[in-house]
């Protein structure tokens, strides 16, 4: 979903009053690319080849790398390295937005988009999470709402009234 004329979605203020607004998608994106360097870890792990940049609900930014292992079964998404740091840290765990990526920011189509792990991951720890914003395009903005890649959650009748 693109961000609405007038209302672009990335954008925030940040700092004290008077300060000028800051592009968070850029930052998001800086953030997140300190953290890309792919590299043998070990003739068996394979680390930095994807990073993102969740913003939590009180605009404190973590950031994540994928680690992939030769079993299968150990492999960590960026997203799920950094998304458990967020309670521990902060004691949150509503994320007000994301960028993830590989060797370029989101270009549109698939690219920045989350596995469903990590989809599965957001939406079990708040339902406020639906309505994250998860950076598709990252030049012109775009961004989609976890909410419209998962719309029939199954743990949605599990929440409480």
């Amino acid at each position: 979903m693109a961000a609405q004329e007038g209302q672009p979605y990335l954008r925030r203020a940040l700092g004290r009053q008077g300060q000028e607004d800051r592009d968070i998608g850029q930052t998001l994106y800086q953030r997140a690319k300190a953290h890309y360097a792919p590299a043998d870890v070990s003739p068996f792990i394979y680390a930095h080849p994807a990073v993102c940049a969740p913003e939590s609900e009180s605009g404190e930014i973590f950031t994540g790398f994928c680690i992939e292992s030769a079993s299968g079964v150990m492999n960590l998404c960026a997203e799920r390295a950094a998304i458990p740091d967020t309670r521990p840290r902060s004691g949150q765990t509503v994320v007000r937005r994301m960028i993830a990526f590989c060797d370029k920011p989101p270009y549109g189509g698939g690219s920045g988009m989350s596995c469903g792990a990590c989809r599965e991951l957001l939406m079990q720890l708040s339902e406020k999470n639906a309505d994250m914003q998860i950076m598709a395009g990252f030049a012109t903005r775009e961004t989609v709402a976890l909410r419209e890649l998962l719309p029939r959650w199954w743990g949605g009748e599990r929440r409480e009234p």
